[in-house]
């Protein structure tokens, strides 16, 4: 499995020491906030096993994050596992416990694996979505490069439940390429 280093952190494969920080994270109201709820352990483990099978069928998918020796969360690439107007398509995530927030974390891997995503898997595009509040979540998407395309009802949510609604942000290969190299080289953000 790929492992990529940044200046400030490691993204590297699931280890079983990860199954409970991720499960405390999960757990978490404010990581889950523009989620239905937090996750139950069983919803945790549903979670644990979906990241393993995908790595194990496409050879990349969300990995650990770690900053200095610690699990930080979750970041990197996956298909999108629904179908809708804009799939099938391979969409960027993350998702980091609260104590590592503010610090430009997200956006320094973020961009390292859009970096690999067009550089080494050679992916025409790559997107990104987020309950339309959650402008956290939106910022990291336009600090790394994507940019807003539309707002959609996101098909596995209940109709009228206030999650439905989502952004939808984008970045082609081509738009990664006219991006400023270092933005494309380096994660780091002042």
């Amino acid at each position: 499995m790929v492992e990529i280093e940044t200046p400030r952190l490691r993204l590297r494969g699931w280890i079983e020491a990860d199954f409970e920080p991720l499960a405390a994270m999960c757990a978490d109201p404010r990581v889950m906030e523009f989620f239905p709820s937090t996750f139950s352990r069983e919803e945790t483990e549903a979670l644990w096993k979906r990241i393993h099978a995908h790595f194990a069928r496409y050879g990349f998918g969300p990995w650990a994050m770690e900053v200095e020796g610690e699990f930080a969360g979750s970041l990197g690439l996956n298909w999108v596992p629904f179908e809708t107007h804009f799939t099938p398509c391979v969409e960027i995530g993350y998702r980091l416990r609260s104590e590592f927030w503010g610090r430009g974390l997200a956006t320094e891997g973020g961009r390292t694996a859009l970096r690999y995503g067009f550089e080494h898997l050679q992916l025409p595009e790559i997107v990104a979505f987020t309950v339309t509040a959650n402008k956290r979540s939106r910022r990291v998407m336009e600090k790394i490069g994507l940019a807003f395309s539309e707002e959609f009802d996101h098909p596995l949510m209940p109709k009228g439940h206030p999650f439905e609604r989502h952004v939808l942000y984008r970045i082609s290969r081509s738009g990664w390429d006219d991006l400023p190299l270092d933005t494309r080289l380096h994660g780091v953000t002042s």
